[in-house]
């Protein structure tokens, strides 16, 4: 592997607290020196990149994709899924387990993180909090940790009962990881495929009330504080893809009140509302669902105080034929690794004025805090030379025709976007060139 040379750019790596011009060399797949302009231009056996008016940065991590490796490989693979977050700009990701079969074993995760899955940036998983993601029993998280488990979540499900999530709680503290918990009481929502209210009601859908969220949220955090109060441990829950103002409020208490809590928000759920369903598109259905243009401005006022930790895309390829159908009979999700850059510098710097610094924190060093992912999301020397390359002011139109991913499913198709990846670098390696 040859030495790197990243000249001319703006290095924006907020672990580092720098925001300035700099030259980065990349040896042996770390990061070797970050210096003022000129002063590496004397190393030699080098591969230069000119990044003249680009922003480096370190290579952006998302802690929530689904890559439908094994089981359903016709939506993606884990070989499509990364070369579609290298697209995107990240160099970290997290897989979620609700793959067929569900990721709840040793064996199953050591498959997954297998290089010969072919990942060409680096994979982390989630394995199941329960067996089989039915909400029953808890995993060995000892022996999956030990096996490079991150965390554990049952994705996709809620843990609903009290004790089993209780359990979970206290066996994920033991060992340092969090809890994942995609918080969505299903007792509220059976046949529920949209956001409750006008739009739902136009459309003749059943919706999902903001409740069914917060309620789950409102219960976990209780937990914490019991646990906190008469274990003597700190567990750590991290809420998944937050929607609702309501849920929002309830995180925000909790981090006042000193609790182990910490959440993501999706793009689409900052960008889109419950409007973008239009005429039953299902290109527009995830869970949680689009919600009020009320909600949509809680999660930019979530990410602008700082009650959200991170940006996560909660990536979900799905074949055209099983889009194609009726509104209710459609699965949930949208692609989204190659659009999250371009839809948070769009709305949250050039719309909301977050700064080109934090956005950056947002998808790269406070995702890998979250983790405990050491030497990601920094550039800082000896880290790892994960670096992602772009130009903050390109301002261009995503083309889901050209997407990486197997999946076209997004409601992103033709939707206005700023800021354009040049390079992708996973330890030292270029693993996409635009």
């Amino acid at each position: 592997m040859s030495d790197i040379l990243i000249l001319n750019g703006r290095v924006v790596d907020p672990a580092s607290g720098i925001d300035a011009e700099r030259d980065v060399l990349l040896r042996h797949g770390r990061v070797a020196a970050v210096e003022m302009p000129g002063e590496l231009r004397a190393v030699r056996g080098k591969e230069i990149i000119d990044a003249k008016g680009m922003i480096v940065a370190p290579g952006l991590v998302d802690v929530h994709v689904h890559l439908r490796e094994p089981g359903q490989t016709y939506k993606e693979s884990i070989k499509t899924g990364t070369e579609a977050a290298a697209a995107g700009g990240f160099t970290s990701v997290v897989a979620m387990p609700n793959t067929v079969p569900v990721n709840d074993s040793v064996s199953g995760l050591e498959w997954m993180l297998d290089a010969a899955r072919g990942a060409c940036v680096k994979l982390f998983a989630m394995p199941a909090a329960t067996f089989g993601s039915l909400g029953e029993e808890i995993t060995d998280y000892h022996e999956l940790a030990r096996a490079g488990a991150v965390g554990f979540t049952d994705d996709g499900k809620p843990i609903l009962h009290d004790r089993v999530m209780r359990t979970a709680l206290v066996a994920a503290a033991g060992i340092g990881v969090p809890i994942s918990q995609h918080a969505e009481d299903t007792r509220l929502t059976g046949g529920c495929s949209m956001n409750a209210g006008p739009v739902a009601f136009r459309l003749g859908l059943r919706g999902m009330t903001v409740e069914a969220e917060s309620k789950i949220v409102e219960r976990d955090i209780r937990l914490l504080r019991d646990i906190e109060r008469h274990d003597g441990l700190r567990p750590h829950l991290h809420v998944q893809h937050v929607s609702t103002a309501k849920a929002m409020e309830a995180i925000r208490q909790a981090k006042r009140e000193g609790l182990h809590v910490t959440c993501e928000v999706a793009p689409h759920h900052f960008t889109l509302t419950d409007e973008a369903i239009g005429d039953y598109d299902t290109n527009a259905k995830m869970n949680p669902p689009l919600r009020n243009d009320a909600d949509r401005q809680a999660m930019i006022a979530g990410l602008l105080d700082g009650t959200v930790d991170c940006i996560a895309t909660d990536h979900a390829p799905h074949a055209l034929f099983e889009k194609e159908q009726e509104f209710e009979r459609a699965p949930n999700g949208i692609t989204g690794l190659e659009t999250a850059l371009g839809l948070a510098l769009r709305v949250l710097h050039q719309g909301n004025g977050m700064s080109i610094s934090r956005v950056i924190e947002l998808m790269s060093a406070q995702p890998a805090g979250i983790l405990s992912l050491a030497g990601r999301g920094t550039l800082s020397v000896d880290s790892f030379a994960d670096v992602v390359v772009f130009d903050p002011a390109a301002e261009w139109s995503f083309d889901v025709a050209k997407t990486r991913s197997k999946s076209r499913n997004t409601p992103f198709d033709g939707a206005p976007m700023l800021g354009r990846v040049s390079y992708t670098l996973s330890e030292g390696r270029v693993v996409f060139k635009s």
